[in-house]
């Protein structure tokens, strides 16, 4: 597992293989608790979670994990 942040994006990327992301993924927007305003993307790739996206990842996740995170930018 690897996880990459983009600042200019305010995107966090969660790689969950370690293979490159290819072509043909399925994604779905995930849905959020009710009054909690965010879009979390689920990348599907020959029936497996392969990544998970997260905008507005400054507001939603721990400042700890952005730190931590790989440089997207």
């Amino acid at each position: 597992m690897r996880i990459t942040y983009d600042p200019a994006a305010d995107a966090v990327y969660i790689h969950l293989t370690g293979n490159p992301l290819t072509r043909g993924r399925t994604t779905i927007q995930a849905p959020t608790p009710p009054g909690t305003d965010g879009f979390i993307a689920l990348d599907w790739k020959d029936g497996r979670l392969v990544g998970i996206e997260i905008l507005d990842a400054s507001t939603r996740l721990h400042h700890d994990l952005l730190e931590e995170a790989e440089s997207n930018s």
